[in-house]
């Protein structure tokens, strides 16, 4: 193999690097997220963990922050709502199973990371929060999860 060959070798792979690197940022950022919530959670109030149990607090947390002097106020409340969401993705995960599938190169991507689980069936906890906050209570979170993990 020749210089140019080596370092055309050499870029390509230093670009592919980069190029995952670019594709993974989702990814890495819903744990940090998941984590981000969950730590916000606890210091107000609110005893959450990896856990089927924490979805009754974050229902909690919904219905009594969706009150007036609340912090989800819809339009303003994006980062939230993404936080909770990668919690909610994330407890699914550890008590049921499946993985994050992610699409960088989507606008609107924050909004559309979905769980697939096990069965092959997909989930989208973010939307899944956006729903609670527009719906209130009939888009029950702790009754969602329930339902999930226990197929």
């Amino acid at each position: 193999m020749g210089f140019l060959d080596r370092l055309f070798k050499k870029k390509n792979t230093a670009e592919q690097a980069e190029s995952l690197q670019e594709k993974s940022t989702l990814a890495k950022d819903i744990p940090a997220y998941a984590e981000w919530a969950k730590k916000n959670l606890n210091t107000t109030g609110y005893k959450v963990d990896y856990d089927l149990a924490s979805m009754k607090e974050m229902e909690r947390f919904f219905q009594e922050q969706t009150a007036e002097g609340g912090v989800l106020i819809p339009g303003q409340c994006g980062s939230i709502l993404f936080g909770l969401g990668c919690l909610i993705g994330e407890t699914v995960i550890k008590v049921r199973g499946g993985h994050w599938e992610t699409d960088d190169a989507d606008p609107q991507a924050e909004i559309n990371i979905a769980v697939r689980l096990p069965d092959n069936s997909l989930i989208w906890p973010v939307q899944k929060c956006m729903k609670r906050l527009e719906n209130g209570s009939e888009d029950n979170i702790y009754d969602y999860v329930f339902c999930l993990c226990r197929r």
